[in-house]
């Protein structure tokens, strides 16, 4: 049965009544001080109902992992993008959101008809969009797609870690946490700091 937390299309005020393919899309890594961020599109299957979908956020790492793997298996389709954090330097943390999410859309092996997002802004898109505010707790092809997100960039954080221990990628994930921002007094920026964001950009310039 249905969690009562994930609502119909109606019920979010979406007047959307035609025949076709919905999407989630949703993002993860905008707060971090480096390394993508990640969006990732999903399109579930009714036919192949998944047990257990909520806001990433939510779930335990052990849980998520396990989720990625069923949503990869069963979705209609679903893929992962990323914009680096050159392009965040470049075009500023939102703008390069959106292009994460945007490619993540534009990479589905099929089109949607629409596509939901969790927040208040949408990417451009050649198809109908909506924008749904905590989406990830209401509709669960966005949930999915949170999964797919953060599962997926706190992989690229270990991969981070490996290629730079000296910073603890894999314990903060990125994050401001005391440990990194020490890490970044003691070391200085590596080519995965985001170097537009404050606590790195003070970094630079004092060094």
């Amino acid at each position: 049965m249905r969690s009562r937390k994930f609502l119909k299309l109606e019920q979010l005020g979406l007047d959307w009544h035609g025949p076709g393919l919905v999407a989630g899309v949703d993002e993860a890594g905008r707060g971090p001080l480096a390394g993508p961020v990640v969006a990732a599109a999903v399109m579930l299957d009714e036919l192949q109902p998944i047990k257990g979908l909520a806001d990433s956020k939510t779930l335990s790492p052990r849980r998520r992992e396990q989720l990625y793997d069923e949503i990869r298996a069963k979705a209609l389709c679903s893929c992962v993008a990323e914009a680096s954090a050159r392009e965040i330097d470049e075009l500023n943390i939102l703008q390069a959101t959106l292009l994460a999410m945007r490619r993540a859309v534009e990479g589905l092996r099929l089109r949607p008809n629409l596509v939901l997002v969790d927040g208040n802004r949408l990417p451009v898109l050649g198809m109908p969009a909506r924008a749904i505010v905590k989406g990830d707790a209401k509709v669960q092809a966005i949930a999915a797609a949170s999964i797919l997100a953060k599962v997926h960039r706190d992989r690229l954080c270990l991969e981070l870690h490996e290629r730079y221990p000296q910073y603890g990628f894999a314990a903060h994930k990125g994050y401001p946490t005391a440990e990194h921002l020490l890490a970044l007094r003691t070391h200085g920026a590596c080519v995965e700091h985001r170097r537009s964001f404050a606590p790195v950009r003070s970094v630079q310039a004092s060094s």
